[in-house]
This record gives C-alpha cells, sequence and structure tokens, in this order.
C-alpha cells in the first residue's frame, strides 16, 4: 500500500526495480494496477516471484546485502533502519540476539521491495518532513510462519511502542509490522493534517474490500506556507563598503573569493560620492558567522579602509529541486511556491549554462526549450 501510494503520486516502478538491482536482488518482477476501494481509485502493487522462491534471511544476511550494495546512502540508512526495527522487536518476543534473528516473511523478496522501495521513494520525492495520522489496528488473528497471532501482531504492537494508535473492529490485519516499522521510522510526528500547501495526493490500495472504510493508503505532499511554523524568518548579515580608488578588473576576482568564501550573494552598486566622485558600493549578504572572515576579505582584497555591517532579517519562499525530462534529458530545475500557494518552476542559469556551452547552441534557446519541457511537466502534474 505503502509502495502503491508512491506509485500513484508518480514514482515510476522502473526506477525502484532499477536500484534494487543494485543489491543485487532479482527473480522479480512489480506490476501496478489502477482499482477502486469504496469508490476511491487507487494504486495496488503486486510483487511476483519470477525466480526459484523466496528465501528466508536473518538480520546479519538483510544487513550485509544492503550494506555491500550500491544503492545510495540515504537508502542504506533508511532500509537498514527500517529492518533493525522488525529485528529488535521479534528478537525480544523470542528472546533471540539481534544479529540472529531469522525472517521469514519479512526477509522474503517481497518485503524487500516494501522497505527498500519505501527508502528510494522518499529520496526521490525529496521528502523532508513526515507527519503521520493516528495508526489503525485492526482485531482477530493472522496466520504466519510461528502459526496463529492474534491481531495485532506482537511485533506490530513492539514496534509502536510510542505512537499513537487506535483500535477497529475490523477483522483483519490493518497494520502489518513492515508497515508500521516504515512509517514509525520516517514519521517525526503524528498528530493532525499540518498546515500546508498541498502538491500531490497519492492512494495505495490494500488486497481486501472492507464494508466499513476504504481500504488504502493516503499519502499528501505539499510545503509549509509562509505563516506557518515549518516557514520562519530568518537572520544574516549586510556587509557594505563604498569604493572609488580600485582598479575594476579587481572586481571580478573579488567576487569570485566572496563567493567560494561562503557569500550568499554579491552585488555592485554604482554610486556617486563626495566630490562628485563615480564609485562602487559593495554589497555582500552572508551567514552571520560568517561575518568576520567576509569583513577580513573586503578588507584584504580591496582599498576600502573601512566597512559597515547590519543584520536584516529575511523571509523566503518554500523551494525545492526537483528534476525534469527535457530534449537535453533529465533537467535541473527550481520550483518555488508563493504565498497564494501557486508553484513556479523556472530554469537554472548555472544548468543553462552548462548545456548551452556542451551543446554550442545559444543559451537563450536552451531556457526556451526547458521552459516549454516546464510547461508540459506542469500540466500532467496538476
Amino acid at each position: 500500500m505503502v509502495i502503491g501510494a508512491f506509485a500513484d503520486l508518480g514514482v515510476d516502478m522502473d526506477l525502484i526495480k532499477g536500484e534494487l538491482y543494485k543489491i543485487p536482488l532479482t527473480g522479480f518482477d512489480i506490476t501496478v494496477n489502477t482499482v477502486c476501494r469504496s469508490g476511491i481509485t487507487a494504486k495496488n502493487l503486486q510483487v511476483s516471484i519470477t525466480g526459484e522462491g523466496t528465501p528466508s534471511r536473518n538480520y546479519a544476511q538483510i544487513k550485509s546485502l544492503i550494506e555491500k550494495s550500491g544503492l545510495s546512502p540515504f537508502v542504506k540508512r533508511a532500509s537498514l533502519g527500517i529492518f533493525e526495527k522488525i529485528a529488535k522487536a521479534e528478537g525480544k518476543i523470542h528472546d533471540t540476539p539481534l544479529e540472529k534473528v531469522h525472517f521469514h516473511e519479512v526477509g522474503g523478496i517481497d518485503s524487500l521491495v516494501d522497505i527498500l522501495g519505501a527508502a528510494i521513494s522518499m529520496e526521490f520525492l525529496g521528502i523532508k518532513k513526515v507527519i503521520s495520522s493516528k495508526i489503525p489496528l485492526g482485531t482477530g488473528f493472522v496466520t504466519c510462519s510461528h502459526g496463529n497471532l492474534p491481531v495485532p501482531a506482537p511485533a506490530t504492537l513492539s514496534i509502536l511502542k510510542g505512537a499513537p494508535v487506535y483500535g477497529t473492529q475490523i477483522p483483519h490485519e490493518l497494520t502489518t509490522p513492515t508497515g508500521a516499522a516504515i512509517i514509525s521510522f520516517f514519521a517525526d510526528s503524528f498528530g493532525p493534517i499540518p498546515d500546508m500547501l498541498i502538491s500531490k495526493i497519492g492512494y495505495g490500495a490494500g488486497k481486501r474490500e472492507h464494508k466499513t472504510r476504504p481500504n488504502i493508503l493516503r499519502i499528501i505532499t505539499g510545503s509549509a506556507p509562509l505563516n506557518s511554523e515549518y516557514c520562519r524568518d530568518d537572520e544574516i548579515t549586510v556587509i557594505e563598503t563604498v569604493i572609488d580608488d580600485m582598479n575594476p578588473e579587481i572586481y571580478g576576482f573579488l567576487m569570485e573569493r566572496l563567493f567560494k568564501a561562503g557569500a550568499l550573494d554579491v552585488i555592485w552598486i554604482p554610486a556617486f560620492m563626495k566630490k562628485n566622485r563615480p564609485g562602487t558600493i559593495v554589497q555582500v549578504l552572508c551567514p552571520m558567522e560568517l561575518q568576520e572572515a567576509m569583513a577580513a576579505l573586503i578588507l584584504t582584497e580591496t582599498t576600502s579602509s573601512g566597512l559597515r555591517h547590519y543584520t536584516v532579517r529575511r523571509k523566503k519562499l518554500p523551494r525545492r529541486m526537483l528534476k525534469i525530462d527535457t530534449q537535453f534529458g533529465k533537467v535541473e530545475v527550481k520550483a518555488m511556491v508563493d504565498p497564494k500557494g501557486v508553484e513556479q518552476i523556472v530554469p537554472e542559469y548555472e544548468v543553462c549554462k552548462k548545456i548551452a556551452e556542451k551543446k554550442n547552441i545559444p543559451i537563450k534557446t536552451v531556457y526556451a526549450i526547458i521552459t516549454g519541457s516546464i510547461c508540459k511537466f506542469s500540466s500532467e502534474n496538476l
């Protein structure tokens, strides 16, 4: 259901399969079908085994498999953290050392796809913060390798210690140990939907059709609005000096040095000074902790004999980097959300510059082509 919801959000299953081959994990295939649960359209994920079967593994084997893989550091850390949650719960229940906890259902290919696929999807979508609702629990019994166990399963309850849950009268397992481990690992907090600018909604479907509620998992992505607690003002330092007696060639060198040292922005402003001399206001924006270093750099590299500095507050629009398909391949662009919740996507200069130089074409042509791809991307994701 988790991967189904991510698929509904636009995560390509070929991407997940390609990443899983880095383990290497073979002998499986992933299919995603569109189904209807209580009148709601959702994505249902199926993992089919194409090899000789699903081997069971212990925690040490799974850990070694992931650590030696070519997966990204984020995916390794997240997937190992999820597996560790399950291993600790199972180890405590069955009085087994962590490394020797033997997985049956969780060690199979389908659960490796679930856990690794969740981590791969989180990284692909660039999700930075997760807030979960309370976790629903069912009733009855579930059949597993240990026999018939009460719902919720002991491992599920152990994993969800500290997380808010609520009971239902639905006679099925609503939250599995794998699902509990995934959400408890990624969730920063539990509670109602926060103030946010909604971007996309994804629905992942379970196999059953419940009579009293839709058997779906919903993931909502978005960004924090400007007036929310997640988008706070911050403070930076502005350093200024005015120069009227320096070789103009030095300004370019100074700008390079300032940016390399961590300046947020460097601005030259034409000015007329005393005695009607033309001069240049050198204005540098930098983090407050770099104030002394920036001041020393300016006084060392220029003819200035003094400068002024002051603290300013600023407010930033929520922004993120994403990749879109263009005729140049995958290209990184910047997406910003204005105070009305409208997302604006724009090309990045440095990206356009590299393409123009590599292809030996005008940069305005690159801008036009990427802008057209942005329009297509935006219309497809409305």
